[in-house]
């Protein structure tokens, strides 16, 4: 039995347990970074590499193998007669399973069973005994839940978002924690009111509320933010964006070189403070990319001034701008 996890935390949680199996931690953060379409299997490891070697500072060709070592270790799956997805209803959570999910599913036909355990519930506070009893909760993965991942996914990389308005039209409920996932996917393009997202205006506001260290301030946006999933380096991403663009919204210090590679995990130690431009922009007086464009990858939506879309957040629609 093969069991593919969202993450290292998890399967170190489950190896502790009495389940049988070997155990993949899935690692790709396909919520953050370029997801095209139209891509060959190389273009889109390349184009992946790329990104997630600028995010943390490390080796692209690197990037690109380590790739390359995950989906061969995937692509064993025909070895076990079992395969259990291991998920949670996050946005993290959610992208990467619909990506797995189709990729199961255009894979040719083998005898291993493809089973889920996937709960509003999140698995790395829990114990090894609290985990296992989830293994018997597992369901085999359903001809419907295939169908709408798919769809999810093609939405989610597609270039014009409006795609994925179109997917919230129809009926998702095979995949129950999709819908929400996807508004907060959203929610994450540029707000109508100040340019940011709903994450950048969430941290803004708590360094605003004095939260303005980091070790304050991540626990503080992951308890008000959940349902993100955003890791550490995640939400260092934002504060780099704000911290590092023409006009800067915030002063990040604490740092000998805060732009220095995010492995290092330096910026653990950063500390901030909102500069005149930031209490501007958290008030809704200034527009965060009329006085700084825009270059941001939001799934397959590559967001410039010449091709913008912004969140309606009072009618939680998208508006081409």
């Amino acid at each position: 039995m093969l069991h593919i996890h969202n993450g290292d935390s998890s399967a170190g949680t489950l190896k502790m347990s009495d389940v049988a199996g070997e155990h993949l931690p899935f690692r790709e953060t396909l919520m953050t970074g370029p997801t095209p379409q139209g891509l060959s299997l190389a273009e889109w490891r390349s184009v992946r590499a790329r990104y997630l070697a600028v995010d943390d500072g490390t080796d692209e060709e690197k990037c690109r193998q380590d790739l390359a070592d995950q989906d061969e270790a995937l692509r064993r799956f025909r070895d076990h007669e079992e395969v259990v997805l291991w998920f949670e209803h996050d946005l993290f959570c959610q992208v990467n399973l619909i990506y797995l999910l189709t990729w199961f599913h255009e894979q040719p036909p083998s005898g291993a069973k493809l089973s889920l355990v996937c709960f509003n519930q999140f698995l790395g506070p829990m114990s090894p005994e609290q985990m296992a009893t989830l293994f018997d909760k597992r369901h085999e993965v359903t001809a419907a839940e295939f169908q709408v991942a798919a769809a999810a996914w093609r939405a989610y990389r597609s270039p014009d978002p409006e795609d994925i308005e179109g997917l919230l039209g129809e009926d998702t409920s095979a995949m129950p924690y999709l819908r929400d996932a996807m508004f907060r996917h959203l929610a994450r393009f540029p707000s109508t009111r100040n340019g940011l997202g709903r994450a950048e205006n969430r941290a803004l506001q708590l360094i605003a509320d004095g939260r303005t260290t980091f070790k304050s301030l991540f626990p503080a946006f992951c308890s008000a933010e959940s349902e993100y999933g955003i890791g550490d380096l995640g939400l260092w991403d934002d504060l780099k964006r704000m911290g590092q663009a023409e006009e800067p919204l915030i002063v990040i210090s604490g740092l000998d070189d805060w732009r220095q590679p995010s492995r290092s995990d330096s910026f653990l130690n950063a500390s901030f403070e909102l500069t005149e431009m930031g209490r501007e922009v958290l008030a809704g007086r200034s527009d965060f990319i009329e006085v700084n464009s825009i270059d941001l990858w939001l799934g397959g939506a590559h967001l410039t001034a010449d091709d913008l879309w912004r969140w309606d957040e009072q009618n939680r629609k998208l508006i081409r701008a």
